[in-house]
Order: C-alpha cells, then structure tokens, then sequence
C-alpha cells in the first residue's frame, strides 16, 4: 500500500472504524485513542496490509486489542491501589445524552457485545465473525441469539419506559 493508498484509506474507514469500536468499548475517547494507534501500527506495516487484503479488519482487531490491553493494565494498578489502601479513580456512570443502543450493549457480557458489534455494525459474516473474535461459528451464533434476545429485552423495556406518560 502506497502512501497515498493508506492516507485514503484512512480518510475512508477512521469515523466507521471508530464508531464501530465505540459500540464495542461503550467509551468514545477509548475508541478514538486506539483506533488512532492502531492506524499508526499500521502505517508501519502498509506493504502488509496490502498483500494481506484486510486491512480493515487487521485495524480493528488491532484497536480491539490495544483495548483489552488498557483494560488490563488499569485492573492490575486498581488491585495496586487497593492493596495499598488508596482507593482506585472513580468512573463516572453513563449520561443521559448517550445512545439507547450503546447503553444496552454496555449491559451485555464483552465477548456478547464485540460479536453482536463485529455481525451487525461491520457486517461480517458469521464465519468471519468467528475468525476476528478467535471464536467457532457455533459460539458466535449463540452469542448473536442470545444478544439479540437480551437486546429486544432491555430495548423494548427503554422503549416502553419513554412513550409511557405519567398519569
């Protein structure tokens, strides 16, 4: 991939791309900063992208992974603060001015969200859903099942919850 190939392939898949991580993360900012380190990892290997001919998918499994590898980190510096008796940084809970979609999601087990995002929101096939999550088919399809029943859930219920008027 030439210089001018990456720069365009950049403008075309950063905001999906990133949107994509933020359904699956539920944080913007963190969706933001690993999507853009994952873009520049893959500034380095741009003539393996190119042979490769996925490099969406080897940037988004990257961000992905930069991700759990923040998570990680910030776990074992809580378990370092609480072993020490200082309290780990409080998080503050999701705003009101968040997508009703995204909030459901964040309720979701990770590996639930990130199938369901990967599936529906990047419109992987079951099968490549399976390859880029390091899951079989028929765990991904169980996840979708089960999401898409616990999203109809707490969706009907937000939904319900807002067109009721107080009596």
């Amino acid at each position: 991939m030439t210089v001018e190939e990456f720069e365009d392939f950049y403008a075309q898949k950063v905001a999906s791309l990133t949107g994509q991580l933020y359904v699956m993360l539920g944080d913007l900012q963190e969706a933001q900063d690993v999507v853009q380190e994952a873009f520049v990892k893959g500034w380095t290997r741009r003539r393996q992208l190119d042979r490769d001919g996925h490099p969406e998918a080897w940037i988004r499994t990257v961000a992905w992974r930069l991700a759990v590898s923040r998570w990680r980190g910030r776990r074992r510096m809580a378990d370092a603060w609480r072993r020490r008796g200082a309290p780990p940084a409080h998080v503050d809970a999701p705003g009101s001015e968040q997508v009703v979609l995204v909030d459901a999601l964040r309720e979701l087990p990770a590996r639930q969200r990130r199938t369901l995002t990967l599936h529906y929101l990047c419109d992987l096939t079951v099968e490549q859903t399976a390859h880029e999550a390091g899951l079989s088919v028929n765990t991904v399809k169980t996840h979708l099942a089960r999401g898409r029943v616990a999203l109809a859930h707490r969706l009907h219920d937000s939904h319900i919850e807002e067109e009721d008027p107080v009596v």
